[in-house]
C-alpha cells in the first residue's frame, strides 16, 4: 500500500508589477469605466425565467464582459475561461472585486449567454455606447459649445455622413452539394433507426438499410474530379431511393417505438430530414437546381445560399446584412438570413439616422445598386445628396460633367471605411466564419463583432481625443494650465472618458 505525500502550493518566483492594484490606463480598466453596464441590466434581467431554482444567475457585466472578451481575443469558449481565470485585469473588467484563481463560469455558459441577450438587445447596446462615445467626441471637439442650431423652419438642417452597404457572413459549413446532403440526411437516418430498434434487439429482425453499398456508390462519385451529369442524376436518383427507403422504416418503427425515445436534437434532425427529401426529389423531378427556402446544411437549416457576385466566391452561406457607418461607428441595421434586395433599405437608414441624431444626413454614400428612382426620389424630398452620378444622359457642358466625375469619384473615397469595416470584421474577428449552430447564437454573435469594433474604435480615438486636449489649450512653464475655466472643462472631459 502507497502513500501519498500532498505537497504544499508552491509559488514560482516571479515579482510583480502590481501589488494589489492595477493601472487605470489598461485599455480593459478604461473599457470598464465606459460602458453603462446597469443600463443594460433591466433587458437581461427579462430574459431570466425567474423560478428560483438551480443557482443565481450571473449579473449582466459577466454575461456581456465575456462575450466582449472572447471576441477581443479571438478565442474559443474554453480558451476565453481560461484567460480570464489567469488575468486580473478580464477579471476586473467582469466586475470582480478580487482575484480569483478559479474558473469563473463554465464554458458551456457562453451558449445561454447568447440566447439571453440576442440580437436586439446587443443592437440596442450598440446605439448606447455609440451615442456615448459620440458624446465624448462633441465634447473633445466643440469645447462645450451648443452647435446644434436650426434651419429657418426650426428645424435641424442635414448634416453628416452616412455611409450604407451590405455584406454576408458565412456560417462555418463546408460547401453544400446536392449528393452531399442527401448522404448526409441518409447516414443520420440510420442512426434514427438504430435508436428506434435498439428496445426490440433480439425480437425484432433489424430492418435493411444497405449502408455500406450507399456509401460505397456515395464515394465513388465524392471521389472523382469530373462527373458527368448522367452519372451525378444516378447518384442522386440513388441516395434518394435510400433516404425514401428509411424514412418509410422510420415511420413503421414509430408505430411500436415512441418516437419520444429519440433526444431533443435528434427528433429535429428527423424533421429537417423530411423537408430535405422532399425538396431535393422536387428538384430532381423537375430538373432544376432551385427551391425555395432550400437547406444546405442538417444541421442548420436556417442557413441559406447568398449569391453575392463576387470574384472568390460567386455564392455565400450564411447571414446577409445591411450596416450603416457614421464617424467610423458602425449600426447593424438589418440582418436575414434570407437573400434580399439592400438597396431597400436606404429609405429606413435614413430614417434611423435622424432618429439617432435629429437630423438627416447630408449626404449619403453607398454603392450604385442603391441608385434606383424609389431612393433618388426620397433623397431628392429631403434634401439629400445621394452619391454617384445622375441617371441619364450626361451633361453636355464639359466643366460641369468633370466637376461631376470629381464628385462621384470624392464619394468613392468616402465610402471606403465602410468596406474597411467589413475587412476588419472578417480578418481581425469573427464575421468571416460564424461559429455558432443556432440561428438566434449565430446573430447576436454577429452583432458582437459590431459592438466590439465600435469599442476599438472608441480606444483608438481616446488618445486622439487627448492629445486635441493638449493641441487647443496652451501651458505654462510649470506645466498647468492658465486658464481655470479651460481646466475646468478639461476635467470634465478626462471625467468623461475615463
Amino acid at each position: 500500500m502507497y502513500k501519498h505525500n500532498l505537497k504544499q502550493l508552491e509559488f514560482e518566483n516571479f515579482n510583480l508589477p502590481f501589488d494589489g492594484k492595477l493601472r487605470s490606463d489598461n485599455r480593459w480598466v478604461k473599457l470598464a469605466k465606459f460602458i453603462p453596464w446597469e443600463e443594460f441590466e433591466e433587458a437581461y434581467a427579462k430574459k431570466l425565467s425567474g423560478s428560483g431554482l438551480g443557482p443565481p444567475a450571473m449579473s449582466v457585466r459577466i454575461a456581456l464582459g465575456a462575450l466582449i472578451i472572447k471576441e477581443k481575443l479571438g478565442t474559443s469558449d474554453e480558451e476565453t475561461v481560461e484567460q480570464i481565470r489567469e488575468n486580473p485585469y478580464l477579471q476586473y473588467f467582469l466586475g470582480f472585486t478580487d482575484y480569483r484563481d478559479e474558473e469563473p463560469f463554465h464554458s458551456t455558459m457562453f451558449v445561454h449567454f447568447r440566447k439571453r441577450f440576442g440580437k436586439k438587445a446587443i443592437c440596442q447596446i450598440i446605439e448606447t455606447v455609440n451615442h456615448k462615445a459620440r458624446s465624448v467626441k462633441k465634447n473633445a471637439k466643440d469645447d462645450g459649445k451648443d452647435n446644434s442650431g436650426g434651419g429657418a423652419d426650426g428645424k435641424k438642417p442635414n448634416s453628416g455622413k452616412l455611409l450604407i452597404d451590405a455584406t454576408c457572413t458565412p456560417a462555418d459549413i463546408t460547401f453544400p452539394t446536392d449528393l452531399k446532403i442527401l448522404n448526409e440526411a441518409r447516414e443520420k437516418s440510420e442512426k434514427i433507426i438504430d435508436v428506434l430498434h435498439r428496445p426490440h434487439r433480439g425480437k425484432l429482425k433489424k430492418p435493411r438499410t444497405y449502408r455500406k453499398k450507399a456509401r460505397k456508390q456515395f464515394l465513388a462519385i465524392a471521389k472523382s474530379k469530373k462527373v458527368p451529369k448522367s452519372k451525378m442524376r444516378k447518384a442522386i436518383r440513388q441516395q434518394l431511393g435510400y433516404l425514401r427507403r428509411n424514412l418509410k422504416t422510420i415511420d413503421k418503427l414509430s408505430q411500436i417505438s415512441s418516437l419520444l425515445m429519440l433526444k431533443k436534437r435528434m427528433y429535429k434532425l428527423l424533421l429537417v430530414i423530411n423537408e430535405v427529401y422532399r425538396q431535393q426529389k422536387w428538384m430532381y423531378d423537375q430538373k432544376v437546381k432551385r427551391i425555395d427556402d432550400r437547406i444546405v446544411n442538417i444541421y442548420q437549416p436556417h442557413v441559406r445560399p447568398i449569391k453575392r457576385g463576387k470574384a472568390g466566391a460567386a455564392t455565400e452561406f450564411g447571414a446577409k446584412i445591411s450596416v450603416s457607418a457614421v464617424d467610423g461607428y458602425c449600426f447593424l441595421d438589418r440582418l436575414n438570413w434570407d437573400a434580399y434586395n439592400e438597396s431597400a433599405d436606404l429609405i429606413k437608414q435614413a430614417q434611423a439616422y435622424k432618429d439617432r441624431f435629429g437630423c438627416y444626413p447630408a449626404s449619403i454614400h453607398a454603392d450604385k445598386i442603391y441608385r434606383n428612382r424609389d431612393n433618388i426620389k426620397f433623397c431628392k424630398k429631403h434634401g439629400i445628396r445621394l452619391s454617384g452620378p445622375a441617371l441619364g444622359r450626361p451633361p453636355s457642358d464639359t466643366e460641369v460633367r468633370k466637376a461631376i466625375q470629381k464628385q462621384a469619384r470624392q464619394d468613392e473615397l468616402d465610402r471606403i471605411p465602410i468596406e474597411g469595416k467589413f475587412g476588419q470584421g472578417k480578418r481581425r474577428f469573427s464575421l468571416s466564419k460564424i461559429m455558432s449552430k443556432l440561428d438566434s447564437t449565430s446573430e447576436t454573435a454577429i452583432a458582437v463583432v459590431f459592438l466590439v469594433m465600435n469599442l476599438e474604435k472608441w480606444l483608438n480615438s481616446l488618445l486622439f481625443c487627448f492629445l486635441l486636449l493638449l493641441h487647443r489649450f496652451s501651458f505654462d512653464d510649470n506645466s498647468r494650465i492658465q486658464s481655470p475655466q479651460i481646466q475646468l472643462r478639461s476635467d470634465k472631459f478626462a471625467t468623461t472618458c475615463i
